[in-house]
């Protein structure tokens, strides 16, 4: 694993909760730990992980995600497939 998936990861579960993750950055690092990731034409990521799923809105002029609430249920969402700070 990339030191860059690391810091990715603990941006999303940094105090306060980030409100400036790089879409494509976080993409990537996603599809490291294996999840398959579709976006539709309306701007939303729909991520597949281990039989899990999560829909974000994702940024429409923007190159981050802003958005708090969608990266608190991204936050669960990893912490349920076991990706934490902790154990990556």
């Amino acid at each position: 694993m990339s030191h860059k998936h690391k810091v990715i990861i603990e941006k999303v579960f940094s105090h306060p909760i980030a409100s400036n993750i790089d879409w494509k950055k976080l993409a990537a690092t996603l599809e490291h730990f294996g999840a398959k990731i579709d976006v539709s034409n309306a701007n939303r990521a729909h991520i597949i992980l281990d039989d899990a799923e999560l829909i974000l809105s994702l940024p429409h002029h923007a190159h981050e995600l802003t958005n708090k609430e969608d990266v608190t249920k991204l936050r669960h969402f990893l912490e349920a497939q076991g990706i934490t700070p902790d154990s990556v």
